[in-house]
């Protein structure tokens, strides 16, 4: 696979987008059912994505948006998805994506950068911590998915 560039989505990416999020879509990361419907809605908007794109295809996106609609809260924003098609994974695209998203949230002046993230989900959190983040708080037992009790794991990081 080519080099991904990345680059902010627009409304023309939204059926790749949504191809993408069905493909990846498991409760590995997921909470709610798996999507239907538009991409795009009034919650999430193209602005808010980053799409890794190689030989004209969306192979990643990541979702970075503010957490609460409070002034007080406006320096931080949370990266809120993140996917990255099975023949992308492995190559350091979701790392690539992270940065990116990292140097974005620096552009529109954020001082920190939040998440969440399953607890069974090692693989994301390894990557999480590489890349700066630290355990900031747990919930535990947070959902329930597939018949077991999950905890929620907030991260963040400095910017």
């Amino acid at each position: 696979m080519p080099e991904p560039s990345i680059r902010v989505a627009v409304a023309g990416d939204e059926e790749a987008l949504a191809l993408l999020d069905r493909a990846t879509w498991s409760t590995l990361h997921a909470v709610s059912p798996p999507p239907q419907g538009p991409f795009f809605d009034e919650r999430h908007v193209p602005g808010d994505y980053l799409v890794a794109e190689a030989d004209g295809r969306v192979v990643g996106y990541i979702r970075i948006a503010r957490p609460t609609p409070l002034a007080s809260n406006a320096h931080v924003l949370q990266i809120q998805g993140l996917a990255v098609a099975d023949e992308a994974r492995g190559q350091g695209l979701g790392r690539a994506l992270i940065r990116a998203a990292a140097e974005e949230a620096r552009s529109r002046g954020a001082r920190r950068l939040t998440l969440r993230v399953l607890g069974h989900n090692a693989p994301a959190r390894a990557l999480y911590e590489s890349e700066g983040f630290a355990v900031e708080g747990v919930q535990p037992e947070e959902f329930l998915l597939d018949g077991a009790y999950v905890d929620d794991v907030l991260m963040g990081r400095t910017l």
